[in-house]
């Protein structure tokens, strides 16, 4: 891997390399784009096979975050980091102070907050040696709630796009993965009348689910032959792919899973051609990062569950750019972000002497 060539070429500002023998610490800091503000991004903490795919997926994600955060007209810019460890064994408070330190010193270029296999008690423990986190357990905690409260509020907006309202009474949404998102997910769609369909891999979390809200249960693979309305992936990524697409009965796929299509161009324009809404993952699961966001200039819920409302309009702003442009919504979502980005980057600074 060129790693310079990469991030030319996809227009990375830094990587940093983080190390500490003695607690053990591997983590790599990835800041994609500042224009809008510091960048804000999670840390994961997973058992990478090598150096390369560690620093290969924290590029890859903070480019990500990026376009998050502008289409969810947040003034803060994109980073990740990824911690090389098992964080079922390799976790300890002086590695996640470590880490903290290493935060510090970027002065506030990056804030971090929670991602995949990091707790909220390690945040905590990150807060010991530095300000530039979110996700306080004594401010806005976990993510899960709020993430699921951005995509209820997106799914209405692809309803209304569909049917012309965006009730959800007696539609019937399949959910696929029932992690704390998708539960509460569920949730927001049984108190509105949907029938609710579900899979997922743990029995447990299917019993949960069936008896609280009154769900069907399917097993893994059949959840995409379902007849439903919408279908809400909220596992794992590259679901929307050449054999599972063609197996799809729904007008609209809507969930929280990252990275849903396979290939963005080719299987976008598949849903398209199929007359399958499609809501872009990004933009629909933005409530986790608009709700710790809030934590950088003081936390409010209700003013953070008030800016997560509005994904529900930058939905239908991504279909309006789709029919606008003739392009796929996933490509629309893209060029909300793009268009954002640019037009700050142009915002000229009036002279000021000192």
């Amino acid at each position: 891997m060129n790693i310079f060539e990469y991030m030319n070429n996809n227009e990375h500002e830094q990587l940093v390399l983080c190390q500490d023998e003695k607690s053990g610490l591997k983590a790599i800091i990835a800041i994609h784009d500042t224009t809008l503000g510091p960048a804000l991004g999670g840390t994961r903490m997973w058992t990478y096979n090598s150096e390369e795919e560690a620093i290969e997926d924290a590029l890859r994600l903070s480019r990500g975050m990026t376009y998050k955060n502008a289409a969810a007209g947040l003034n803060i810019g994109g980073g990740k980091a990824v911690i090389m460890g098992d964080p079922n064994s390799d976790k300890s408070e002086e590695m996640w102070r470590a880490y903290g330190r290493f935060v510090q010193s970027l002065n506030g270029r990056y804030i971090t907050a929670q991602d995949v296999g990091v707790k909220v008690d390690d945040i905590d423990n990150i807060n010991l040696e530095t300000e530039h986190v979110a996700g306080l357990q004594s401010k806005s905690g976990d993510p899960s709630p709020a993430t699921a409260y951005g995509v209820y509020s997106g799914v209405k907006a692809v309803a209304e796009q569909v049917w012309g309202d965006s009730s959800l009474s007696g539609k019937t949404v399949a959910v696929q993965g029932l992690g704390s998102v998708g539960q509460y997910l569920c949730g927001h769609l049984h108190e509105e009348g949907a029938n609710i369909i579900v899979t997922d891999i743990y029995q447990e979390t299917i019993d949960k689910v069936v008896s609280q809200y009154g769900a069907k249960a399917v097993e893994p693979d059949e959840i995409y032959e379902q007849e439903a309305d919408i279908f809400a992936p909220c596992a794992l990524g590259a679901i929307l792919n050449d054999e599972t697409i063609p197996k799809l009965k729904v007008k609209a796929v809507a969930g929280a899973a990252n990275n849903q299509l396979k290939d963005e161009k080719v299987h976008g324009e598949e849903l398209k051609k199929r007359g399958i809404a499609h809501a872009p993952d990004y933009v629909l699961n933005a409530g986790g990062v608009m709700n710790v966001s809030e934590e950088i200039s003081g936390y409010d819920k209700d003013k953070a569950y008030r800016k997560i409302a509005t994904i529900y309009d930058r939905i239908k702003k991504c279909f309006e750019i789709a029919k606008r442009d003739d392009i796929t919504t996933h490509e629309a979502a893209n060029r909300m972000a793009e268009e954002r980005i640019e037009a700050i980057k142009n915002v000229k600074t009036s002279y000021v002497r000192y």
